[in-house]
């Protein structure tokens, strides 16, 4: 039961990770590579915003999907009774 339980708590964990790694990849190279050109038709503080997400945007999205990931465990680890009170 136990061996079943780790199994289901790493498929989950591996599934969060693949969603935010990917979400990260769209965001830092597709907008700020792939799609510089069409984002750069539209302005952020006065810079196009393909640049802005090249320099700045895709760092911002990484730190907010680390609280996303903090948020995401802490609930698969209560679900699966892996936590400390």
């Amino acid at each position: 039961m136990k061996n079943k339980d780790a199994t289901s708590y790493w498929k989950k964990n591996l599934r969060y990770l693949g969603i935010l790694l990917t979400i990260w990849f769209a965001v830092s190279f597709g907008a700020g590579i792939l799609f510089k050109e069409a984002l750069d038709a539209f302005h952020i503080g006065g810079f196009p915003v393909g640049f802005w997400f090249a320099q700045q945007g895709s760092i911002y999205v990484f730190v907010l999907l680390i609280f996303v990931y903090v948020r995401l465990m802490n609930k698969l680890d209560k679900e699966h009774n892996y936590y400390n009170d």
